[in-house]
């Protein structure tokens, strides 16, 4: 049997981690975090997830300090990431394409778009 992806979803809201983590258990090992700080912490501890979903508004650590923390060590920085924000503005998406993210999706979002978007970034490795 082959190794289920590991995705690491990190968002503030409760609810939003519960809705992705339902919709992708069924296929994928899924961790939440609340913010990046304690993702960063767990990924630090040596767990390396497949992908990383990540919304871009969070305290204590935002979703750009996030990446930028990630794409520092070797070891992190081709994890693919998804961003989720609730801004729609193209600066906001481009600057995070400029750290190497690979795709965003906007919130409110529909979870079966969410659900292609997963497939397309862990099939094209």
């Amino acid at each position: 049997m082959p190794r289920r992806s590991s995705i690491l979803v990190i968002d503030d809201e409760l609810s939003l981690q519960k809705l992705m983590e339902n919709f992708l258990k069924d296929d994928y090992d899924v961790t939440t975090k609340g913010d990046g700080k304690a993702a960063l912490d767990w990924i630090h501890q040596g767990n390396i997830p497949d992908l990383i979903i990540c919304d871009v508004n969070m305290e204590p650590m935002n979703g750009e300090t996030f990446v930028r923390n990630v794409r520092v060590g070797e070891l992190f920085k081709y994890i693919p990431l998804l961003m989720l924000s609730g801004d729609e503005e193209s600066k906001t998406r481009i600057k995070f394409y400029e750290l190497g993210v690979r795709n965003f999706i906007t919130k409110p979002f529909n979870p079966q778009e969410l659900m292609v978007l997963v497939r397309l970034v862990l099939n094209s490795y």
